[in-house]
C-alpha cells in the first residue's frame, strides 16, 4: 500500500468511526442553555482532548493496555457505563451531573468537565476510534505512514471542531419545551449507543455470538 493510499484509508476510516456530524445533536442536547461562544469553547477543548487521547494510544496504546492489564472489551464496557449514566440524566431533561469541588463552582469549570466527558471521551475518542487508530498503527510499516496517521488524527479532529463550531448557533431559536423534548430523544439515542458498546464488548469476549447483534 502506497503512502497516499494509506493516508486516504487512515483519514476516511477515522472520520467514519468518529463521525462528528452524528455528534452534533448530542452536542446541542447537553448544552441547551449555553451561548454559542460557550459551545465553541467546549467544542475546541473536546476536539483537542480527543486528538490527544488518540495520539497517545497511537504512540503507546498497546504498552498502556499491557502495563495496566486492560483489554479493549473492558474499555468498551467502561465507556458504555459512562454513556448510560449521562443518558439517564438526559432522559430526565436535566444537565449531566459532574463532580464539583469548592474551587470548581464557576460555570466554566463545569463546562470543561462536560467537554472532556462525554464529548471528547467517549463520543469522539471512544473505543471504536481508539481500536481503529491502533489497527491503522499496526498497518503503518514505515515512519512516513506513522506520521501520516498522526496527521490524519489531527485533521479529523480539526474537521470535527469546524463541524461543531458551525452547529454552535443551532439551538438558539428552539423553544425550551422543544429543547427538553429534543434532549430526551437524544438521551434515548445515547442510551442505545451505550447498550451497543456493551453488547460489542460481550461479543468480543465471546459471551454472545455475533449473529445476535450487529457490531457497529
Amino acid at each position: 500500500m502506497s503512502l497516499l493510499e494509506y493516508s486516504i484509508l487512515a483519514f476516511s476510516s477515522l472520520f467514519a468511526i468518529i463521525d462528528p456530524i452524528a455528534v452534533v445533536p448530542l452536542f446541542l442536547a447537553i448544552t441547551p442553555n449555553d451561548t454559542p461562544e460557550m459551545r465553541i469553547r467546549m467544542a475546541r477543548l473536546a476536539c483537542i482532548v480527543a486528538a490527544g487521547v488518540l495520539l497517545l494510544f497511537v504512540v503507546a496504546g498497546n504498552l498502556i493496555f499491557k502495563l495496566l492489564g486492560l483489554t479493549m472489551p473492558a474499555f468498551q464496557i467502561a465507556g458504555s457505563i459512562i454513556l448510560f449514566l449521562i443518558a439517564i440524566d438526559m432522559l430526565q431533561a436535566r444537565r449531566p451531573q459532574v463532580k464539583e469541588t469548592p474551587a470548581d463552582t464557576e460555570a466554566g469549570a463545569e463546562k470543561d468537565d462536560i467537554a472532556i466527558t462525554p464529548l471528547a471521551v467517549p463520543m469522539l475518542a471512544g473505543p471504536g476510534a481508539i481500536s481503529t487508530a491502533l489497527i491503522l498503527m499496526g498497518k503503518a510499516d514505515s515512519l512516513a505512514k506513522q506520521v501520516s496517521l498522526c496527521g490524519s488524527i489531527v485533521l479529523v479532529c480539526l474537521t470535527g471542531f469546524l463541524i461543531l463550531r458551525l452547529s454552535a448557533h443551532g439551538a438558539q431559536r428552539i423553544s425550551p419545551i422543544a429543547m427538553r423534548i429534543f434532549t430526551r430523544l437524544m438521551g434515548l439515542l445515547l442510551a442505545a449507543i451505550a447498550v451497543q458498546f456493551f453488547l460489542n464488548a460481550l461479543i468480543a469476549l465471546g459471551i454472545i455470538p455475533p449473529a445476535v447483534v450487529p457490531v457497529g
